[in-house]
């Protein structure tokens, strides 16, 4: 395509205009009659030269000829639709002004990080690894000292020879919890493990469930139990692990007593 080509628009209802071959903007309504912007034409002898490189409805440039756009910069692009692409850009003075702003933000991100520009990518991406890294770290440590105690952690309990482990902890990311119970249904072998989490007055809880029981309990229908006690709906999961949680981290106590209840009514129907 020509670095000038010339912009032509013309008059006409909508359907004559899509007919022409005019694509219409999304999400856009037209009227009885329509402003059509076409932009150059095909030079190839063997394409009809009537048929312009661009062709819109009502939209498009405002200009005589496409050079006096002049710089031109994509500064957006999204999806639409399966297949289709949005993309929006500024021009001129504008555009000028918008890349001039982006290179002092990649010098200002440079200077910041004590590196050149072209090295900034790297820069960020090694930092983000070492982020990654200490994250790691920082939960696996929270999950040793979990497993060592909290601030309620109650001795294995036994009732009617199943073995329930609970625990109240303190700002333990509810991502973490998980790992956590599966860790000490480990330990305990066979059993019910139900830990709460508190955090900024709110609960996470975990219930886990080993292999050997979830056909005598579920840890969903107990996790649900928890839940009510905390304040919050549900709850969900799978027979052997399921999480919910709730705006009422000083009833935790409460829902764990809650829980051992259920359990023991739980094996006392099935004993009858």
């Amino acid at each position: 395509i020509r670095a000038n080509l010339t912009v032509e628009t013309r008059q006409m209802t909508p359907d004559e205009a899509r007919e022409d071959g005019a694509l219409a903007l999304f999400g856009e309504k037209y009227g009885d009659e329509v402003r059509v912007v076409s932009m150059g034409f095909h030079e190839n002898s063997n394409v009809d030269r009537n048929i312009p490189y661009s062709m819109e409805l009502c939209g498009g440039t405002h200009v005589r000829h496409t050079g006096d756009i002049g710089f031109f910069k994509i500064s957006l692009e999204t999806s639409v639709a399966a297949g289709v692409r949005r993309i929006e850009a500024v021009t001129g003075e504008t555009a000028i002004n918008y890349v001039s702003t982006r290179d002092k933000l990649i010098i200002d991100t440079a200077q910041a990080l004590n590196t050149g520009p072209a090295e900034v990518p790297d820069r960020v991406n090694m930092l983000l690894k070492e982020r990654r890294a200490m994250e790691r770290e920082l939960s696996d440590l929270r999950r040793e000292l979990a497993k060592g105690g909290g601030v309620d952690n109650t001795e294995i309990k036994n009732i009617n020879g199943t073995s329930i482990s609970t625990r109240i902890l303190e700002d333990i990311p509810a991502k973490e919890l998980k790992p956590l119970v599966d860790s000490l249904k480990e330990k305990i072998g066979s059993g019910v493990v139900a830990v709460i989490s508190v955090s900024d007055g709110k609960a996470s809880l975990v219930i886990g469930v080993t292999s050997d029981l979830t056909k005598q309990l579920s840890a969903v229908d107990l996790v649900r139990v928890g839940a009510a006690a905390l304040g919050g709906k549900g709850g969900g999961g799978r027979p052997d692990m399921a999480q919910a949680g709730g705006p009422n981290a000083e009833e935790a106590k409460n829902a764990l007593k809650l829980i051992q209840e259920a359990i023991e009514n739980s094996q006392k129907s099935q004993d009858t």
